[in-house]
């Protein structure tokens, strides 16, 4: 009998690289199914973008036209994972490309984000646009609210983000779609989104998660396209790398059979 498991024990060592290489090509069974969160706690994120990392945060009491952004642009999250952002451009030529703004009280640009969130913004007419103190009425300017397309490096179980529109004491329906890889559609719901100056955090969470990481972009648009669109931090929840993958499964096994022989045969060696 202890022969035997020995000679299990050796078999396993000697064939447990061949083992992981067939369990990493052979595909489990695919799972596509997706469903709406409308809470950041819910989705439970393990990764996130914040906007103000890509250093570039327009100061409208000092505008700096320097820091506004191309409609398509590069941005790393905080574990490291690649998205590419692209913002539709408008055919308005009066408004603004996009920016990046730090929600403020007075003279800052207030939102019903939280305050101080740094917000991804697709871009305003600047004719009708200025710093409102506290209690004056929301102007409803005109700005870009084409959608907003975020692609991941690498699959991931799920995203999210809070969004508004440039509109207060408005509903307007806002829009979270989801694609594979091949850009198949795995998933699109809305929700009803009212937008405010209060900085009270009460904008609509959009976030789409998978049972299997098959997420590789997001949209996110609304109802009324000729008002700006916004959005605050992503949150991720992010895939492991193949490679820590593999080895987290090449450590359990080899565990478990180390286990098996001192339990075994705990003087023969």
């Amino acid at each position: 009998m202890v022969f035997a498991i020995k000679q299990l024990f050796k078999l396993s060592v000697k064939y447990l690289p061949a083992i992981i290489a067939i369990i990493t090509v052979i595909p489990l069974p695919a799972k596509a199914a997706t469903f709406l969160v409308t809470e950041r706690a819910v989705l439970g994120g393990n990764d996130e973008v914040n906007w103000g990392s890509l250093g570039k945060v327009f100061n409208p009491s000092a505008p700096d036209f320097s820091v506004f952004l191309p409609n398509s642009f590069l941005a790393t999250s905080q574990g490291g994972l690649g998205l590419d952002i692209n913002i539709t451009p408008t055919n308005n030529p009066r408004i603004t490309p996009p920016f990046i703004f730090q929600t403020l009280p007075s003279p800052g640009i207030r939102t019903n984000f939280a305050q101080k969130d740094f917000i991804l913004f697709g871009g305003i007419d600047p004719t009708g646009f200025q710093p409102l103190p506290p209690g004056a009425p929301d102007p409803r300017t005109q700005g870009n609210g084409a959608p907003f397309s975020i692609s991941f490096a690498q699959p991931v179980f799920g995203a999210g983000t809070q969004i508004a529109v440039d509109i207060s004491n408005l509903e307007v329906k806002t829009f979270i779609t989801a694609f594979d890889n091949a850009n198949n559609l795995l998933g699109s719901f809305s929700a009803v989104s009212t937008s405010s100056l209060a900085l009270d955090n009460s904008a609509v969470f959009l976030g789409i998660r998978s049972d299997t990481p098959n997420i590789s972009r997001l949209v996110f648009s609304s109802s009324a396209p000729q008002y700006a669109l916004a959005i605050n931090q992503v949150s991720i929840i992010a895939a492991p790398e193949p490679t820590l993958t593999l080895a987290i499964l090449a450590f359990g096994v080899s565990a478990a059979v180390l286990k098996l022989r001192q339990r075994t045969w705990p003087n023969n060696y």
